[in-house]
């Protein structure tokens, strides 16, 4: 009997211990994606900032602060804005940068500019590609050039002050800005409509920041643009510039009053 018992039994043995190898194997499975998904929401996006024209680094530590609270990889660029041509700065400023991003794991790379920043950023894409790229962010970029350079960079202090990346920012067809064609990235821009500098002021189309106006930071094949009620030099420190920087990488749309009523609807 007991031979015979043993027979019966096991098929239903071995039936049993490939149920349970399966349901192991299918739930290391589901454990190993469970543990992909949470790298893939853990995994940062690194952002990359550039100054403006005769700036330095120390200039956006504030939005250095809010993007770091926000669990972003940064990477704040300090380049020689006033010692060399836009094509040199793009290279020297961007490559690097780049390199620390990828010293990292990332999920994305992003780029958030104050003024000649933005040019930098539209020569190097011209340039090259770069794969990880997400969204750009530009803010008060002189992106189809400013009348002041018009009337001042035939001057010797403006040279001393500007450099030659500085002389390369006027509205002529032949200024870097407008030879660099459309924007064929996520891009977008928000703009000054406050001045410090009347005097400057007085050679830009209103509304200006006292350095671009309004119009000229605008480019085509931007994906949004907004304006705001802050000047040129302040910007980037901005409560509302930030605010609205940061909800333009999450989201890729810059936030409207209409839309920010309706997320405080219950």
């Amino acid at each position: 009997m007991k031979p015979l018992v043993l027979s019966l039994l096991k098929p239903l043995v071995l039936s049993l211990l490939a149920m349970l190898s399966l349901s192991e194997q299918v739930y290391a499975r589901e454990q190993s994606t469970d543990e992909k998904d949470l790298i893939a929401t853990t995994t940062p996006e690194c952002v990359i900032l550039l100054h403006g024209l005769a700036r330095t680094s120390k200039s956006m530590l504030i939005l250095d602060e809010h993007l770091r609270a926000h669990h972003y990889l940064v990477v704040n660029v300090d380049y020689p804005s006033r010692k060399f041509p836009i094509v040199t700065l793009a290279e020297k400023a961007i490559a690097p940068a780049l390199a620390k991003c990828r010293q990292n794991a990332i999920s994305g790379i992003h780029f958030v500019t104050h003024s000649l920043g933005g040019i930098l950023v539209r020569q190097y894409l011209n340039q090259q590609k770069i794969p990880e790229l997400k969204r750009v962010v530009m803010l008060a970029p002189p992106n189809k050039g400013s009348q002041v350079v018009d009337k001042f960079k035939k001057l010797p202090p403006f040279g001393w002050l500007n450099g030659p990346a500085g002389k390369e920012l006027g509205t002529d067809p032949e200024s870097k800005p407008n030879q660099l064609g459309p924007a064929d990235f996520d891009v977008g821009v928000i703009a000054g409509t406050t001045s410090v500098n009347h005097l400057l002021s007085l050679y830009l189309p209103n509304p200006d920041d006292g350095k671009v106006s309004m119009e000229n930071t605008k480019i085509e094949g931007m994906r949004d643009f907004i304006s705001l009620p802050v000047s040129h030099p302040y910007i980037m420190k901005n409560e509302a510039a930030i605010a609205q920087t940061l909800h333009y990488l999450q989201y890729g749309q810059f936030l409207r009053p209409s839309e920010n009523n309706d997320r405080q609807k219950p």
